[in-house]
């Protein structure tokens, strides 16, 4: 069974090539159920029924129009008085770029924009709209100032929101209604939040568009699918609704203990122009003569990270929230990677250092594996002269071969397979890291030394062009920087200390194939996370310094 490892180490990294392409072409779709009994209703809902959503209303910025100020160390922007629209938010401790002189990331706009309603069946009753202008005696939003915005309709009912925000990016939307009259009527409350116009981005790894947890279960569309669904909708018992993009979240979290609160995704064309809007409505309730009823609604809007979020989920009692952040397939490590990941950069304060050490501690937490498989293969290494001496024995008899071979694996208690093993352990916890380094937003812009100023950008120098010296065109796939190369480096001589120290490699397709995946795999990971190539360069270095460790103990150093 001549060199039977290289034939399994060789299938593993295929896996891994072929793993790796299908989730940049086609990246996974989470659906998180933990009730068999509940079902999503993705039926389509009479229109009549999302009532407490108001006409959709486009508006440029106006300087000139009424505001309420927002204004806290995270935030800053301005709520629209006409309307009560949320359609000016900036985040503050977030840069567009990672230049010295950038600005601070824009995200709500007059053309990704959020709104709050409240509206009746009963045509003969007035209700707020787009079009209403509300009126507040404050003129500034900050954590430790509300705003109450009041209006009272033609029938003489008072309608009086109020707004809060946390030190973070969450704000709580509480509308109350009025009855002072001898009138009885019935309302709903909704919200939706509108994006005009999205950049409809094709394949990433990453998940942009809707997003939504209803009945405990994870929906997610992407813009593209929904101009040709049009709507999906659904009837779901608590949950949240909103809108994604790889490190932004705008998302609505409804009464958590609701029932029968109808949602949907939704998409329409005007002026020429693509509207996507994410939309709920609460069950109608009635409000008699004297009395009063209210609905609280929690509004986010801001970066992904994964403390606040989960804070969120934890003390409010957000269903699911954390499923807004895309952690892929392997969720249940993905999770506790970017954990660590965090901890330790608020150890040491440089996240590239965070990713040795993470490495570092991962080698050391499977240690024993790979002891065995790298004791595995300086046994099959000490081997070589004699397995090529059954080869040379039985070179017309290849079924005797074999079964010498075996045998004398058998004796020398060698399991040639054992050497594959770190590498199937070693696949989800690769993608695992990849996953953490392209969605987490704690990744954004985390600079390491040198010219590494983001970790979840690629590696910006180019050795092919001397760094920028020689300007002259290259391919895109020849653009590769330092990193990439180290990496393929200690990939080539991780390889060499694996393969056998002799044999004809020429007339072995697979161990003449095996030579050339270094060189694969620094091109395809050139244009990747630096972050990423930077862990695996690592990991290599540590791998080749524990197998050379074990091949001097069995004196089988070359």
């Amino acid at each position: 069974m001549k060199n039977e490892n290289k034939s399994i180490l060789t299938a593993v990294l295929l896996s891994l090539v072929v793993i790796f392409g299908m989730e940049l072409l086609f990246p996974s779709q989470k659906t998180v159920s933990t009730s068999s009994n509940i079902t999503v209703q993705k039926e389509p809902i009479e229109e009549k029924e999302i009532v407490s959503v108001p006409e959709i209303v486009l508006s440029s910025k106006d300087e000139t129009a009424p505001v309420v100020t927002i204004q806290s160390e995270t935030l800053s922007g301005s709520i629209r008085l006409k309307g009560a629209r949320f359609d000016n938010l900036v985040l503050l401790k977030y840069k567009e770029t990672t230049a010295a002189d950038s600005p601070d990331v824009s995200f709500l706009t007059p053309e990704f924009f959020a709104d709050f309603s409240v509206s009746s069946f009963d045509k003969n009753i007035e209700m707020p709209t787009a079009e209403t202008i509300w009126e507040t005696s404050q003129t500034v939003l900050t954590p430790e100032q509300p705003v109450i915005l009041t209006w009272t309709n033609k029938q003489g009912f008072i309608f009086e929101r109020t707004i809060s925000l946390d030190e973070n990016y969450m704000f709580t939307i509480t509308d109350k209604v009025k009855n002072p009259t001898k009138q009885k009527f019935s309302l709903s409350f909704g919200g939706s939040i509108t994006r005009v116009n999205p950049l409809e981005k094709g394949t990433t790894t990453v998940h942009e568009g809707f997003v939504g947890v209803m009945n405990e279960t994870l929906e997610e569309e992407k813009y593209p699918v929904l101009k040709e669904e049009q709507k999906i909708s659904f009837a779901t018992e608590g949950g949240w609704i909103g809108q994604t993009d790889k490190y932004w979240l705008a998302a609505m979290a409804f009464n958590q203990k609701t029932a029968n609160v109808k949602a949907d995704y939704f998409y329409q064309e005007i002026q020429g122009k693509n509207i996507f809007q994410t939309r709920f409505v609460m069950p109608t309730v009635s409000l008699n003569s004297g009395k009063a009823v209210e609905n609280k609604t929690f509004f986010f809007a801001g970066p992904k990270e994964l403390k606040i979020i989960t804070n969120y989920m934890d003390n409010l009692g957000i269903e699911k929230f954390d499923l807004a952040i895309d952690f892929g397939w392997y969720y249940f490590l993905t999770k506790p990677f970017l954990y660590i990941l965090g901890w330790l950069n608020q150890l040491v304060g440089n996240m590239g250092i965070a990713i040795l050490i993470f490495a570092t501690l991962l080698r050391i937490l499977l240690l024993p594996i790979a002891g065995k498989s790298f004791e595995s293969m300086a046994k099959m290494r000490k081997l070589q002269p004699k397995i090529q001496e059954i080869q040379e024995r039985f070179k017309h008899d290849k079924l005797r071969q074999n079964q010498e071979t075996m045998a004398l694996y058998k004796k020398a208690q060698v399991n040639p397979a054992s050497g594959c093993l770190p590498l199937f352990i070693q696949i989800p916890v690769f993608f695992s890291l990849y996953k953490v380094l392209s969605v987490s937003i704690e990744m954004r812009q985390a600079p390491f030394f040198g010219w590494i100023h983001d970790l979840s950008a690629p590696d910006p120098t180019s050795v092919f062009t001397l760094f920028g010296y020689l300007p002259w065109p290259i391919p895109g796939i020849l653009n590769i920087g330092v990193w990439p190369v180290l990496m393929g480096i200690t990939m080539y001589l991780q390889q060499k200390l694996s393969s056998p120290m002799t044999g004809n490699t020429q007339e072995n397709p697979t161990m003449s194939a095996m030579k050339w995946i270094p060189l694969i795999f620094m091109f395809m990971m050139g244009h990747f996370a630096s972050g990423l190539v930077i862990y695996w360069t690592w990991s290599n270095i540590l791998s080749i310094a524990q197998q050379r460790y074990v091949m001097h103990k069995y004196g089988v150093d070359k």
